[in-house]
């Protein structure tokens, strides 16, 4: 088994949000995504996708969106995204899932050698865009449901898993300070973290970093050229 990572596919099969106008790297993106993924991934590969699926507003519109899902091969593992509004009750998500995905909210999800937690997290308070009164409790309300997530990986965690996080929004600013979430990845012992989030030729990150001995990995579909990043720990 490999694991894979890509995010921010923000599909709009029911909506008139094409992607492409925001440059070049969005230009029948979709399909070279499925192209890559499908000469890449075996069927007993697994594939983390950190939000950012669907611009649709409710389950029905989404569910036709994440269709795009159901034939491409190996286990598919989400978490939501801040554009991920439909994604409102985890039940209601897990219904219209496509084949072989599966949804992580405040618990986690294994298969044999691999254990995943993970949230959507939210803004960071040394970025630029945190507003102390508005974010402070989403922040810290975001990084409770993380807790839940990881202390439900670990008490799953079998000898020889390896333990990775997914994440939505990046878990540090581009000074890389500590947060609640780069503490809570340490605290409980996570080898690899898989975050999306951030597009665009100004975005300020590196595909992957290490810190604290935990490699990151940034997967937005267009920071990543289309393709699925191999996670190795």
């Amino acid at each position: 088994m490999k694991i894979y990572a890509i995010s921010d596919f923000h599909i709009s099969t029911n909506t008139n949000k094409p992607m492409d106008v925001f440059g070049g790297n969005w230009v029948g993106y979709l399909d070279k995504i499925r192209e890559n993924w499908q000469s890449t991934v075996r069927e007993e590969d697994v594939v983390l996708i950190a939000g950012d699926l669907s611009w649709a507003m409710d389950a029905e519109e989404a569910q036709k969106d994440l269709a795009y899902f159901n034939d491409l091969k190996g286990v598919k593992v989400f978490v939501k995204g801040n554009h991920d509004l439909w994604w409102s009750g985890i039940n209601k998500v897990r219904d219209i899932l496509p084949a072989n995905g599966y949804a992580v909210y405040c618990d986690s999800f294994r298969t044999e050698g691999l254990t995943v937690g993970g949230s959507r997290g939210w803004t960071v308070p040394a970025s630029p865009e945190f507003k102390a009164a508005a974010d402070e409790k989403i922040y810290r309300r975001e990084a409770e449901r993380l807790r839940l997530s990881l202390k439900s990986a670990k008490a799953q965690l079998k000898d020889g898993d390896k333990f990775i996080a997914m994440i939505h929004f990046p878990p540090f600013s581009v000074n890389r300070e500590d947060t609640l979430y780069t503490a809570l990845f340490e605290e409980y012992g996570v080898q690899a973290v898989v975050y999306g989030h951030l597009h665009g030729k100004y975005a300020r990150a590196d595909r992957i970093i290490e810190r604290n001995g935990i490699k990151y990995y940034l997967t937005s579909c267009d920071m990543v050229n289309n393709t699925l990043t191999e996670i190795e720990v």
